[in-house]
């Protein structure tokens, strides 16, 4: 029994084993199959990769390995004046950049400025002391350590002192005889090192790029691969060919040390640039970025980290302005004179500055504008310096220049009427002083209310729209409404609203809020609101052509840059066109009669001179009283006189408008009433050069 029971047990065992080996020759033929597949598979994708789609992979692979990085800066498109005369170009500029290396140490660098120092030399006269100590601090570590006490270390780790904190210890316990031991080549290193870290870590340092040698420049140029991180470049700085005359308005570009600043780093960033790119940072240099900036050029980042160029870098488009260099560069030195020696005048206490723009009314073109500004030193003597920028920033109460538009609110709401007739005599409203004329006029019309500035004509108009029922010395009630429609008409004037001239900032004026009856006979001779220089402009230009407010601009034309001749402009991407904003809304004949009561206030009106030997001309003059803070609490305390122009010529299919204003001329001082005359001279003198130049 023992020997069948053995028997079934081998039989069984080898039934087993022949099952095992059959399963095992099965999966190895399927695991052969499958690897077979598998490497079959393999030799297609090869195939597939290496000879069929070679040229597509060799361009990813490309693409993975190598990237395009462009140039640090591009010269940016020039600027002229209407004449075609160049104004701002491009001056290149030998440069000497460090950018810091991934990795470096602070030990390397301190070695570099040591080496770099000896191959250029470098004006280290603005090293500071905190600059020499930052130095020994980096050369010195463990000893600087030592001057914190163990106390301090232990605050630091209680959280109780902060890293600024240890740091500014060690700053502050560094002295005079640690540092005493540097000699002139050592503080020439320690400039040096300053300028390598000063700034953003990844952004390019300039370290030098005035009276660069072409020794300097070469010995740079030659060891790049071992002065780390230092390079040469050829810069690009803005030239002014005519000086300071119009400089603050073309503005100015961030320098190639500074770049963006960081007011303007969000918006630039959001188009586009890079931290350390150069742009327009105000004016004309700012608003027009877009067509200025130049293309930088671009460069592919071999494997080998060499260079190839892939596309050449260019100058940014010309721009042209409306503006007569010749014609601003006389206006800016008579300015300037004129309000230097209106200082010598009586009464001028609180006079330093006028301002004075020269358009065309047909256009809204700008074609000379400045400001100017007395400053007093600290030896008591005078010097002038540029305030271009108020005739778009400084509002000012206009005073009676401003009747043209009232009158038209009068004729509109039917107070008056063309050669309506009324007293000139003081009105009186209950609680108040009395509001009058210059002097008593008796019975005057219309044209005689704006050949002597009668205020009283406007006062009554006023009333009139207003509702209200005049009874001297009793209380007056208008209607508020009357407001709105002053306003209205004013606004269709460009008074009281922006006038959109195309520079990065421009101030709205100062608009009351009260609505007293007075206030309504203020607002109707210009002593109520207060507005711009160029709003003015805007204001005389709608009178001198008719009815038609047009926007005011500088920039004429933009050309692209001459790919054959640098003295040429190219292909023309910009020619502006006049825009009128609107049309005031009167009757043709009622702007006839305010253009013809301008044209009396000069041939033998209050503005008789205003506009030189030119006697057919037209415009209006005004007087305001303002008020001002002479002792700088913040509180107005001195009433003075302001003085205003507004006029135009030929009276007809006029040629030019001139705005001048000038601030505080006046204010009450022992009794003298005197008024400087510097707005009537100025006006006069632009006048006669316009038609000297435009014969």
């Amino acid at each position: 029994m023992a020997q069948i029971y053995r028997k079934k047990i081998n039989r069984s065992r080898r039934r087993q084993t022949r099952y095992l080996k059959d399963m095992i020759e099965k999966r190895y033929a399927f695991i052969t199959i499958f690897v077979l597949i598998l490497f079959s598979i393999i030799v297609v994708r090869l195939f597939q990769l290496q000879i069929l789609n070679e040229e597509e992979y060799n361009e990813k692979l490309v693409m993975a390995t190598e990237k395009n990085v462009e140039s640090t800066s591009s010269p940016r498109g020039r600027i002229y004046d209407r004449n075609y005369k160049l104004l701002v170009d491009n001056e290149a500029i030998k440069t000497i950049y460090y950018k810091k290396q991934n990795g470096i140490t602070t030990k390397e660098e301190i070695e570099l400025a040591y080496t770099v120092s000896n191959l250029i030399s470098i004006d280290y006269s603005k090293l500071t002391e905190s600059m020499l100590k930052e130095f020994w601090y980096v050369n010195n570590e463990e000893d600087a350590k030592k001057k914190i006490t163990d106390e301090e270390w232990q605050q630091k780790s209680e959280r109780k002192l902060t890293s600024e904190d240890i740091e500014k210890l060690i700053m502050e316990r560094i002295t005079e005889e640690e540092l005493s031991v540097y000699t002139e080549e050592d503080k020439e290193a320690a400039y040096l090192y300053y300028l390598m870290n000063k700034g953003y870590s990844y952004a390019e340092k300039v370290i030098k790029n005035i009276d660069v040698t072409e020794e300097e420049y070469a010995i740079i140029s030659e060891n790049i691969d071992t002065l780390k991180g230092f390079n040469t470049k050829l810069d690009w700085d803005r030239i002014y060919l005519y000086g300071d005359t119009f400089k603050s308005i073309l503005g100015t570009v961030s320098s190639n040390s500074q770049g963006i600043p960081a007011e303007l780093a969000e918006y630039y960033l959001k188009n586009g640039y890079s931290l350390d790119d150069r742009v327009g940072i105000s004016y004309l240099e700012y608003q027009y970025e877009d067509y200025l900036k130049g293309t930088k050029a671009t460069y592919k980042v071999l494997s080998d980290n060499t260079y190839e160029l892939v596309s050449e870098g260019t100058r940014g488009n010309d721009i042209v302005l409306t503006i007569d260099i010749d014609l601003q560069k006389y206006l800016e030195e008579m300015l300037a004179s004129e309000v230097l020696n209106a200082k010598s005048e009586p009464n001028t206490d609180y006079y330093d500055r006028s301002f004075a723009i020269v358009s065309d009314p047909n256009t809204g073109e700008i074609l000379a504008m400045a400001g100017k500004q007395v400053k007093t030193n600290e030896d008591g003597n005078r010097y002038v310096i540029d305030y271009t920028p108020g005739v778009v920033t400084l509002p000012v109460t206009p005073g009676s220049v401003v009747k043209g538009a009232s009158m038209l609110v009068g004729y509109k709401y039917g107070a008056i009427d063309i050669g309506t007739v009324q007293l000139d005599e003081c009105i009186k409203i209950k609680d108040t002083p009395e509001k009058c004329s210059w002097r008593t006029m008796g019975y005057i019309n219309d044209i005689y209310a704006l050949q002597y500035s009668s205020n009283v004509y406007q006062y009554k108009i006023a009333i009139s729209v207003g509702g209200g029922n005049y009874v001297y010395n009793e209380a007056l009630s208008i209607d508020e409404s009357a407001f709105k429609k002053y306003r209205d008409m004013y606004a269709q004037f460009g008074l009281g609203v922006k006038t959109g001239i195309d520079l990065p900032v421009e101030s709205l004026g100062y608009m009351g809020s009260s609505t007293l009856p007075g206030h309504l006979l203020d607002f109707s001779i210009g002593q109520y609101d207060t507005y711009t220089p160029i709003q003015l402009s805007q204001y005389i230009n709608t009178i001198a052509n008719g009815g038609s407010r047009l926007k005011p601009y500088l920039l004429k034309e933009v050309y692209a840059p001459s790919v054959d001749n640098e003295e040429t402009f190219g292909t023309m991407i910009y020619k502006a066109e006049t825009e009128v904003q609107g049309t005031v809304d009167v009757e043709k004949k009622y702007m006839d009669r305010v253009r013809e009561g301008f044209n009396a206030v000069v041939t033998s009106g209050l503005g008789y001179g205003y506009m030189g030997y030119y006697y057919d001309a037209s415009g209006k003059t005004g007087t305001s009283q303002s008020f001002i803070d002479t002792n700088g609490d913040g509180v107005v305390d001195t009433e003075t006189i302001t003085s205003s122009f507004v006029g135009y010529a030929p009276s007809e299919n006029p040629k030019m408008s001139v705005v001048v204003v000038s601030p505080d001329i006046s204010h009450s001082y022992s009794g003298s009433t005197y008024q400087s005359a510097v707005t009537k001279r100025i006006s006069a003198q632009i006048t006669n050069k316009f038609f000297e130049i435009y014969k």
